[in-house]
């Protein structure tokens, strides 16, 4: 995988769409002190690059509905290329499951599920056991509340 090289305004450029999302061409022009079809015109590499993946809305819903918030970690039975690969299209396919990590070490995925409640939790669980989809051993962690939470924060390289 080859590096990409940005400079300074290209770091402006992604720190600001990372704090604001979308933004337009003149507020994002302003934002990092270029002019707008320069900066926009940088901004359309950066996609095209594929170095900012996608522009989205973060939701709390806890304000819009009552949730539960489940860590889980997950050990496959078998290693094989194809017992990662079926277990993580099912993952896929999960609407509850909001994030999940392939690790090393002990445990195989770490997840974070958003669920309507523990009750439906245990459900999707139940349900991914009978599906047999490779699961060896899981533990769950019920989140009481979030202490801190940075996501896609531009960091220096």
């Amino acid at each position: 995988m080859s590096v990409i090289k940005l400079d300074a305004t290209d770091l402006r450029i992604l720190s600001a769409v990372q704090t604001h999302g979308r933004l337009s061409k003149t507020a994002l022009a302003e934002k990092v002190n270029l002019s707008a079809t320069p900066c926009w015109t940088r901004l359309t590499r950066l996609e095209k690059a594929g170095i900012i993946s996608g522009y989205h809305a973060e939701i709390a819903f806890g304000k819009i509905a009552n949730v539960a918030t489940v860590m889980l970690e997950i050990s496959l039975k078998q290693h094989r290329y194809e017992d990662f690969e079926r277990f993580e299209k099912r993952i896929g396919q999960i609407d509850e499951i909001v994030e999940c990590i392939a690790t090393g070490g002990g445990i195989d995925y770490i997840m974070k599920l958003i669920v309507p409640s523990i009750q439906a939790y245990q459900v999707l669980i139940d349900n991914l056991l009978i599906e047999d989809i490779g699961i060896d051993r899981f533990y769950t962690y019920i989140v009481t509340r979030e202490v801190k939470s940075i996501k896609r924060k531009l960091i220096d390289l």
